[in-house]
């Protein structure tokens, strides 16, 4: 019998998929374009740990009150950071 994987996800996608959607408007040079959007969160999730669950509970049950709080932040900082830096890129590659 072989082992069905299909349920294992990395927690950190879904969650900054919707960090870099509620603050695309903060960047309008990028907010409306899809591509830069996903280049964004591949910056962002290249800039996490994985966290890989299988159900969203496992996320919330195994780690402290603490740890989340420091795993929000850090998904913050990270979709922060990869805006500025695909915003500095695009910027470069039209100037050149």
């Amino acid at each position: 019998m072989s082992a069905d994987f299909t349920s294992v996800r990395n927690h950190n996608e879904r969650a900054v998929f919707e960090a870099v959607q509620s603050h695309a408007d903060r960047y309008p040079g990028l907010a409306h374009n899809p591509e830069l959007l996903a280049d964004v969160a591949c910056v962002a999730l290249n800039r996490l740990a994985p966290r890989y669950i299988r159900h969203e509970v496992d996320f919330v049950f195994y780690l402290s009150e603490r740890e989340r709080g420091d795993s929000e932040r850090q998904l913050l900082d990270a979709v922060e950071y990869a805006f500025g830096f695909v915003q500095a890129r695009t910027a470069m590659r039209a100037r050149g």
